[in-house]
């Protein structure tokens, strides 16, 4: 009877630890799933703000040229999001060869036409759609020249 009883227990014992460690282990697993981040969607990325190193100032000089001439409607708040940029498009698709989608969101199609563009403001680069720090230093120079807008 006593080896019995030590039998169930011992086999009792080994289920409990086996069941516990597949608990455990599926914790585990599940764990990395749980904490990755969601990756952004493309309405979040379109809402990002996206200032290409100009200063809140120096954005917010550049939302009064985009009111005056490209129809922003938008806060003049030194956030240039995507009602700013989508008004900048419509500069670029009509001066600078820009052929995407008025959609607001910065890619490297966007920032070719801005190349263009900041040509006349002292870009020297290629037209990569990059914005590297010739870019940004340009776009700062064009900003300044639209403080009188505001």
């Amino acid at each position: 009877m006593r080896i019995l009883t030590r039998a169930l227990v011992s086999t009792v014992t080994a289920v409990g630890i086996t069941a516990g460690s597949l608990a455990g282990a599926s914790a585990a697993l599940a764990a990395p799933e749980s904490a990755k981040v969601p990756a952004a969607t493309s309405e979040a990325a379109a809402l990002a703000v996206v200032n290409l190193g100009l200063s809140t100032t120096q954005a917010k000089y550049t939302q009064c040229w985009l009111r005056q001439h490209w129809g922003y409607t938008g806060a003049i708040d030194g956030l240039l999001g995507t009602n700013s940029w989508k008004a900048f498009q419509n500069n670029l698709k009509a001066h600078w060869g820009y052929t995407g989608a008025i959609d607001g969101i910065v890619g490297s199609g966007t920032i070719k036409a801005l190349q263009r563009l900041l040509k006349g403001w002292g870009y020297t680069g290629a037209i990569d759609g990059i914005a590297g720090s010739g870019t940004q230093a340009a776009f700062k120079r064009f900003a300044n020249a639209c403080s009188g807008w505001c």
